[in-house]
């Protein structure tokens, strides 16, 4: 079997890769993103995913490279991953109560014969009303920063969340039973 490269620096996306079985490497992709806001969310995901991809690609010549980039959607507008306190909060606020989505794109590339795939799936969050208290406690936490959103709905991010439409590992950021099934047509198959 060919390689698998993992073209992500995410520990939440190895440890997800980690329970489909697969042997493969991290090799973290040095694509600086651009977030092309005029494009669709879900073109803007394949689109990140894909520059990843190629990206990481172009040092492997026999292998298979995976690639994702996942960010919220809410009113239309990409929520963006929070960078201070005072960012996750806003965010927090604005999601407080609401349903908002989340996009995964990923790409599959296999290096030998160029073959590409792009997709992308989309899972509807639902957060519970949060209280300004509820909030500080949650940021003081320091889990939403850096993250899509400005929550780990696999951590403490969990009890904000009411319920979901979708697959949860895409909320995590990759998706599990999208990428597999994509899988099958690089001749990688999970069950086998």
């Amino acid at each position: 079997m060919k390689t698998i490269i993992l073209a992500s620096a995410s520990p939440r996306r190895k440890e997800l890769l980690k329970k489909l079985g697969l042997k493969f490497k991290v090799e973290p992709s040095d694509y600086e993103e651009e977030r092309h806001y005029e494009l669709e969310p879900h073109e803007l995901a394949r689109k990140l995913s894909l520059a990843k991809a190629r990206d990481v690609a172009t040092k492997y010549e026999n292998a298979i490279i995976i690639a994702a980039d996942t960010f919220g959607i809410l009113d239309d507008k990409v929520l963006g991953k929070p960078h201070n306190e005072a960012e996750a909060k806003k965010i927090l606020e604005m999601i407080s109560g609401r349903c908002h989505s989340v996009i995964t794109g990923f790409t599959i590339i296999d290096t030998e014969n160029n073959k590409t795939l792009s997709r992308s799936v989309e899972t509807k969050v639902f957060i519970k009303k949060l209280t300004p208290a509820e909030i500080s406690a949650y940021v003081k936490s320091k889990e939403p920063l850096d993250k899509a959103g400005a929550y780990a709905i696999q951590g403490i991010g969990s009890v904000i969340v009411e319920r979901i439409e979708g697959d949860y590992y895409n909320v995590i950021g990759l998706p599990l039973a999208a990428l597999a099934e994509s899988l099958k047509e690089f001749g990688v198959n999970i069950l086998r």
